[in-house]
């Protein structure tokens, strides 16, 4: 069935409710006392894969809606959707909206839902935005505009940011992935972003644990969390000071990774770090090895529906799919 014939029209959440839910306790978190944040972002978020019907040709809201089913009776703190792994560069405008209001309509009401609205222009991002809004995103993810990227100077990235921010009914969390724009939210943006009353944090998927630990020291006075942006080093961050994670694992071993976050909050640090050790080697898998067709493969795996890629990503190799199974294996997961 066409995904556009499935939706139907609901009514936004509480955002009251959902956003200004009192903060977890961060015992063992290297994060300053007394600095409670109006929006509580600590936990994990997995960033969905975007379920295609076999053709490719439309969004299947229906597989979609079931993997959330699953999905509800693990602890995550929210979901993200259009993040890299959603394929969203693929997607069409009315596609983006369609499936955050897809997302909304089955996500549970304590859930968070961040929606990507990135977009390459200032004036196509607000618009974006805004339309995340009406579709029921609780936040929105804003990744930085990079076609352009020797322009994209400090004073660029921040007028951008403001602008956006500015604009949109609900907060914003930028969202710096290095390894896909070839650009790096520069610390100076950050830390002038980060005082702006609706920007409330970065999703930061470099891996540079000195630059996640400076932004939270830097931005300590602010209003702002910092999220990781991949398994591989949660532990890591979360050493420094950071709030959580939006990890591209999570869509496959969610509770795992709610487990490794529940061990840091606690301060059980070699626990943490055994069970740290475990993930490193799929998630690499599933993000730098074989990328998104690895991820929606190992979903398969574990019993959810990954389905296909939109091309020009191309499905794993039979012998692409047992190095994956092994590597899922060799670290007691299969």
């Amino acid at each position: 069935m066409a995904f556009s014939t499935r939706l139907a029209s609901s009514l936004r959440p509480n955002p009251a409710a959902v956003h200004r839910a009192a903060p977890r306790q961060r015992r063992g978190l290297s994060t300053p006392q007394g600095s409670e944040p109006s929006f509580n972002l600590g936990g994990i978020f997995p960033p969905l894969a975007t379920p295609f019907s076999p053709t490719q040709e439309e969004v299947d809201c229906a597989q979609l809606e079931e993997n959330l089913r699953r999905y509800a009776s693990i602890p995550f703190r929210g979901l993200v959707a259009l993040g890299s792994n959603g394929e969203y560069p693929y997607l069409a405008s009315h596609e983006r909206v369609e499936l955050v209001s897809c997302v909304r309509r089955a996500l549970p009401r304590d859930r968070l839902l961040l929606a990507g609205s990135g977009c390459e222009s200032t004036q196509a991002t607000i618009k974006m935005t805004v339309s995340m809004a009406e579709a029921g995103a609780d936040m929105a993810l804003v990744v930085t505009p990079c076609y352009y990227r020797g322009a994209m100077t400090t004073a660029a990235l921040v007028h951008h940011y403001t602008e956006v921010a500015d604009a949109s009914p609900i907060p914003v969390v930028l969202y710096s992935v290095p390894a896909n724009t070839g650009l790096d939210l520069p610390m100076e943006a950050v830390i002038t972003l980060a005082q702006h009353p609706n920007i409330i944090g970065i999703k930061d998927s470099g891996g540079d644990i000195a630059r996640m630990g400076l932004m939270v020291h830097k931005t300590r006075q602010e209003d702002f969390q910092v999220l990781a942006g991949s398994a591989s080093f949660l532990l890591a961050s979360y050493a420094v000071g950071a709030s959580g994670g939006v990890c591209a694992l999570a869509n496959v071993l969610g509770d795992p990774l709610c487990q490794l976050d529940h061990l840091c909050r606690k301060g059980r640090w070699q626990e943490a770090r055994d069970l740290q050790h475990r993930l490193i080697e799929p998630n690499m898998a599933v993000t730098r090895r074989f990328g998104i067709p690895g991820l929606k493969k190992a979903m398969e795996l574990f019993g959810y529906y990954g389905g296909p890629c939109r091309a020009p990503l191309a499905p794993l190799s039979p012998a692409q799919v047992e190095e994956l199974r092994g590597t899922f294996s060799a670290n007691g997961w299969l």
